[in-house]
Order: structure tokens, then C-alpha cells, then sequence
């Protein structure tokens, strides 16, 4: 029993890099008003994800024989720990190095690694994933766009939406269709490599409460592909983005979506005179949520590690984050607007004001609150 619960831990070799991840973002970001920092998930800065990359903190787990620099989980752990906590813009290459990249090396043919992944590495290239689509909501298995084979390779057709940064990505990792009908559910499912750039494909941004653009929707109008464009084995595509959902699920972004603005009250709570009882009541609810949140994270980080594909806890750590990351920007409402007279800083209520617009989403990308407690269920034999 004891064992069952020893905490998780940070190996050293991995935590010597926060100092330095630390020291690099703390000059980086200098002057960054919080609300900008808040952006820090959708923040898209190409420059600074080379930038990044110089330093050889994008594509930290891929082989070095790929420009990546073969740690392990526990190393991607710390860094995005703190590029997060910090409010580094990661969005630009953010997918590319969690998912596309480790998909690619996992399932990708030599070609396919030899091409795209010191590309990734060098933040050269960044992707967008191609899952949901409009007839069939967050069903993934229901989908209809569709890739049926030519002389050459591939013709695509169909439409996918809420595809985040379609519009300024150069790839799109697409789940589609390449045999039997919807009603087949995950049979005939298939994995596809996409250029945007080529004929027959339509990007439509889609703007948000908060003004920003980053969701789009991405219409297929008989796109021939090549004949490489496919990622592992036709059919084989359920299994794969179950695999790459373990990698999007996981990790501290999907408990650290509203850390900028938790930091931003804990540092306004700091400046009083005196915290109220409720403030200091309400730091010690919120910590008592993030600790284990955290721990279970990395309790996941640990089985990656090991080579495991955590689906189900995956699932289950990114339902418990996101609720977490939700409940933070309300229930910081009630505190900052619980004093009539009290005028808090205008940064801090427009960091409020911001991630209270966005936090809706939060349940919703890497899968929504009802498909992840679907997922829960069945994994536990339940359904």
C-alpha cells in the first residue's frame, strides 16, 4: 500500500533543466503585459519557437539523429512546466513537438522521419490536427471525410473544423476515411500527411469572444495527394491518434490553461496589506486541486516514459484539469468583485476578463468532457 502511494518524482537529470528554461524565459518575456502572457496556449510566435528550437527545446524527446534532443518525458515535463507558468507563446510549434512529431516517429516511414522531423525540431514546419468535423461533433469515430486511392496516391475530399491554426500552419495530420462508411465506426480509418498548400484546399478562420483567430475550418475539394501522404498502416488510423491522444492529454497544459491569471492574484494578494480570510481560504482550495493535479500528471509523464500509452488516466487527468482550469478564472471573479469598493489593478481584471472569455473551450479541445468520461467508462468496463 505504501508503494501504491509514493509520489511521483522529477529525476534530477531532467530537473536541472528548469534553471536555465527559467533564466532563458524570464529575459524573453520581460515587459509582457499578463493578459498577453495569458495567451500563452494559443499565443502564436514563430520566431520565438526557432528561437526556442536554437536551444534545442523543440523536439526535446526525438532522436538526436533528427535534430531532437532524446530526453525523456520527464525533460518535456519541466520544460513545458515552465513555459506555461510563465506565459511563453507556444502555440506555433506546440502541436508539431507533443503530437506530430512523436506520431511520425512512432508509425512514419523512414522517408517520412527523414523529411519532417528535423524540420519539426528546427521549427522550420508546424502542424494542425485533422479530427473533428461538422456532421458528427465529437463522435471522431463517425467522420466522413474520406480519401480514396488514385494511380498516383491519394484524392481527399470532405471538411474538418475547430482545426487550430490550420491558417498559419504548413501540415495537417488528418484523420480520414479510406474505407466503408461512417457506420463502420473505427474500422477503415486512416491517418494522412496533408500539405495546405496544394490545390482543392480552403481555410476559413473562425473568430472567438476574445477577438483572436485561431480555430478554423478546412474544406478538401478533390486534393490529390501522393501516395506517401498515408501514416502507418491504412486502417490502422483509430489506433494511432488513440496513441497520439495519450500524448495531448497528459501533460501540464491541461491543468496550467489559467496559471498566468492564478499567479497574476496570488502576486495582487501579495501587495495588500492584509489578504482577507475568504482570499486566503480560496488560495488554499485552489492549491489543494492543483497539487494532485499535478502529481497525477506526472504520475502519467512516468508511464510515457516507460513506453506505456496511459490512454484511459490520460483521459481522465485532462476531465479533472480542464474542470480545474475552468473553476479557476469564476471562482477568482467572486473574490475580485466580492468588495464593491475594492478597485483591483486593471492588468489583473483584464487577464480576468480574458480567460473567463476563452475558458469555455478548454473542455472542449483534445476531447470533450462527455467523450473523455466515455472513454473513462468503457475503460473501466462500465460501458
Amino acid at each position: 500500500m505504501i508503494d501504491a502511494l509514493t509520489l511521483s518524482a522529477i529525476p534530477e537529470s531532467a530537473e536541472v533543466l528548469r534553471p536555465a528554461v527559467r533564466a532563458f524565459l524570464a529575459e524573453a518575456l520581460a515587459g509582457r503585459p499578463t493578459d498577453r502572457l495569458a495567451r500563452s496556449w494559443m499565443g502564436f510566435d514563430a520566431e520565438f519557437s526557432r528561437t526556442l528550437a536554437a536551444r534545442g527545446w523543440v523536439g526535446l524527446t526525438l532522436p538526436p539523429q533528427y535534430g531532437g534532443g532524446g530526453k525523456d518525458a520527464f525533460h518535456r515535463f519541466v520544460l513545458a512546466e515552465e513555459l506555461l507558468a510563465l506565459g511563453a507563446p507556444v502555440s506555433a510549434h506546440w502541436i508539431a513537438d507533443r503530437q506530430s512529431g512523436p506520431l511520425i516517429l512512432k508509425y512514419g516511414s523512414s522517408a517520412q522521419k527523414d523529411f519532417f522531423l528535423p524540420k519539426i525540431c528546427a521549427a522550420d514546419v508546424f502542424f494542425c490536427i485533422g479530427m473533428s468535423e461538422p456532421q458528427s461533433g465529437s463522435d471522431l469515430a463517425g467522420l466522413r471525410t474520406r480519401a480514396v486511392r488514385s494511380p498516383d496516391g491519394w484524392v481527399l475530399k470532405g471538411q474538418k473544423l475547430w482545426t487550430t491554426n490550420a491558417h498559419r500552419a504548413q501540415y495537417m495530420i488528418a484523420l480520414v476515411r479510406t474505407s466503408g462508411s461512417p457506420e463502420d465506426r473505427h474500422a477503415g480509418l486512416s491517418q494522412m500527411i496533408v500539405d495546405l498548400s496544394l490545390p482543392g484546399i480552403t481555410v476559413r478562420t473562425i473568430g472567438d469572444l476574445a477577438g483572436d483567430a485561431h480555430f478554423n475550418e478546412v474544406f478538401f475539394d478533390d486534393v490529390r495527394l501522393p501516395a506517401d501522404a498515408l501514416v502507418g498502416e491504412e486502417g490502422a488510423g483509430w489506433a494511432q491518434v488513440t496513441a497520439e491522444l495519450a500524448f495531448e492529454r497528459s501533460g501540464p497544459e491541461r491543468i496550467y490553461g489559467s496559471i498566468v491569471l492564478f499567479d497574476a492574484w496570488l502576486a495582487h494578494l501579495r501587495s495588500l496589506e492584509r489578504a482577507s480570510d475568504a482570499d486566503v481560504m480560496l488560495v488554499g482550495r485552489l492549491m489543494a486541486h492543483l497539487a494532485p493535479l499535478r502529481e497525477m500528471s506526472l504520475a502519467l509523464t512516468a508511464r510515457l516514459a516507460a513506453g506505456a500509452s496511459p490512454v484511459i488516466e490520460a483521459a481522465l487527468v485532462k476531465d479533472l484539469g480542464t474542470e480545474f482550469e475552468q473553476a479557476l478564472p469564476n471562482l477568482l471573479a467572486d473574490a475580485l468583485y466580492a468588495d464593491p469598493e475594492a478597485a483591483p489593478p486593471e492588468m489583473l481584471l483584464r487577464t480576468l476578463h480574458y480567460v473567463l472569455q476563452v475558458c469555455p473551450s478548454f473542455s472542449l479541445r483534445g476531447g470533450t468532457r462527455e467523450i473523455l468520461r466515455g472513454v473513462i467508462a468503457r475503460g473501466l468496463g462500465l460501458r
